[in-house]
């Protein structure tokens, strides 16, 4: 029963993905989208984000996060930078959004420096790729051209942030279901989830983890247990704590490496939405990338991303026929 609920389940995503490309009326994006109308946007954005990095490391885990929680609804609009106000309900104070989410400081300033001297041309949502790419860069991660020419939504979704972003505490089905719905492999979603190599993760999110299965999964070793000493010293199992925070790659926090999969080898993965990519036993596949990954850090760094280019590529259709480019990322032009 279990593996024809797996079937179902996929073949379900199959449909779901076919019917999108079906529907799409996306105008391609391009390499070459700003030559004419702005042809500084790649280094005013590196500029903004390298004295963001500089200033602290983890503002890019914050950025890759935003752009990450931007794609995963509407597509790549913009859509998550949105304050809320009378007449729109913005994603960032739905639950999974709130108190997550950090960086819009950062994108405020990109978008100011873009107005000065290109104004009225570039997308919030370009930008926020843009930065997400260099974030990457700056901590030692790989470089990839990124396609560009997005426009910027005019509305929000709250409700589609809960049901389309994956959850620190998701089963392996249901993570490569909300990847197969944005049209993103399972490959895709191994890779992408690498990202996790550098942030932090709150103790709400990891709490039912450590607390649980970890010392099943876990070699547990004299780094491990003093790892998950730490890890429950800072998140009580009762009595508050929800909002510490613990990096979910321990060993080299700050640094896009392939650390992460060998920390999941180990069984060590602080979300259960990362150690299920190893320890599921529906992850035949998803096991083998995890091992490909630690041991060939240069095939995981192509696939990234390759991965990287194709979430940023999953657009809005509405944007091409309502959309805009905003002038201030938070509100939408009046």
């Amino acid at each position: 029963m279990q593996i024809i609920s797996t079937i179902l389940i996929i073949l379900s995503c199959f449909i779901i993905c076919c019917l999108k490309c079906l529907h799409a009326t996306d105008e391609p994006l391009s390499l070459d989208y700003y030559r004419s109308s702005c042809p500084n946007v790649e280094a005013i954005v590196r500029k903004e984000m390298e004295c963001a990095v500089l200033s602290d490391l983890r503002n890019a885990a914050f950025i890759l996060r935003l752009h990450f929680h931007d794609c995963f609804v509407q597509g790549c609009d913009g859509s998550v930078l949105l304050d809320d106000t009378y007449t729109l309900q913005g994603e960032k104070n739905a639950p999974t959004n709130s108190n997550a989410l950090k960086g819009f400081e950062i994108i405020d300033r990109i978008k100011n420096k873009l107005e000065s001297e290109c104004p009225n041309t570039v997308s919030c949502a370009d930008a926020l790729t843009i930065a997400a790419r260099d974030a990457t860069v700056l901590v030692g991660g790989p470089y990839w051209d990124v396609p560009l020419g997005r426009k910027d939504s005019k509305t929000a979704s709250f409700s589609l942030v809960e049901s389309n972003i994956p959850g620190s505490n998701d089963g392996l089905l249901s993570i490569i279901a909300k990847f197969m719905y944005q049209s993103l492999s399972v490959t895709d979603m191994v890779a992408l989830s690498g990202a996790h190599t550098i942030g932090m993760a709150r103790c709400t999110n990891y709490r039912a983890r450590i607390y649980g299965d970890y010392q099943t999964t876990s070699t547990m070793n004299n780094i491990a247990e003093s790892n998950l000493k730490t890890l429950k010293s800072t998140c009580p199992a009762v009595g508050g704590g929800d909002d510490n925070e613990s990096p979910m790659d321990y060993v080299t926090p700050n640094l896009f490496d392939n650390t992460y999969y060998h920390i999941l080898l180990r069984g060590e993965g602080l979300l259960n939405s990362d150690q299920e990519l190893y320890s599921s036993f529906l992850g035949v596949q998803t096991s083998k990338l995890v091992k490909k990954y630690a041991e060939d850090a240069i095939a995981f760094f192509e696939q990234f991303s390759e991965s990287m280019v194709k979430l940023g590529n999953i657009t809005n259709p509405e944007t091409y026929v309502d959309g805009e480019v905003r002038k201030n990322c938070r509100f939408v032009n009046t």
